[in-house]
Formats: structure tokens, C-alpha cells, sequence
């Protein structure tokens, strides 16, 4: 515990610390994750992890991911379930992001309005 803040919610103290919650923070990096996948840096383990929407009308980015349903609500937890919804409500500026770094800086503004 950090000294000054023991008598803050947790809510507060994250406020004051400059902190995303541990829920954001998880889905901060599942996003960078499936952003690499995308990329191409773990081309052989990820082949067929995500299929790509194809519609011409798109709203926000241009690269919109497909979401798969299951009858097992035991799939909702699988990584490449539980990302797609949220990189389809990213805006357009942060999917095309030319590098990892310029994506996470543009995620972490992305993220403060998305949850």
C-alpha cells in the first residue's frame, strides 16, 4: 500500500495514481496481443485465429474482425473471442498504426473512452 492513499477507494487510488483498472489493463494487453497477431509477428501460431470481416460498409477502422458464436458460453473466455468486440470499436487511427509503439500510444487514448 502506498503511503497517503490507504484511506481512498480503490477506484481513487488508481485516479491518483494515473492507473487503468486491472480489467482495462488486461484488455490493453489482449489488444497489443491480437495487434501483433494481425501484424504478423506470430504469423505461424496464429494462422487462423481471426477472420476478417468482409463488408464494404464499415463504420470506424477498415479492419473489422468477424465475430464467431458458440453454443458453449465456455468459448466467450478464448482469446479470440473475448478481443474481437473490442478492436472492432477502436477508432480508425489506432488499427492503422504503422508500428507497436504508435499503436499502444494511440490505444491508451482509445481505452479511456471505451470501457
Amino acid at each position: 500500500m502506498i503511503r497517503g492513499l490507504e484511506h481512498l477507494s480503490y477506484e481513487d487510488r488508481l485516479r491518483e495514481l494515473g492507473l487503468f483498472s486491472l480489467d482495462k489493463r488486461r484488455l490493453w494487453g489482449d489488444l497489443i496481443a491480437a495487434f501483433q497477431y494481425l501484424k504478423g509477428a506470430y504469423r505461424r501460431d496464429g494462422e487462423g485465429l481471426f477472420v476478417r470481416e468482409c463488408s464494404d460498409r464499415t463504420r470506424g477502422n477498415s479492419f473489422k474482425l468477424e465475430e464467431r458464436r458458440f453454443r458453449l458460453d465456455l468459448r466467450k473466455k478464448f482469446f479470440a473471442v473475448r478481443v474481437v468486440r473490442h478492436w472492432n470499436r477502436l477508432p480508425r487511427q489506432a488499427v492503422d498504426a504503422p508500428s507497436l509503439e504508435v499503436f499502444k500510444t494511440r490505444l491508451d487514448g482509445a481505452l479511456s473512452n471505451l470501457l
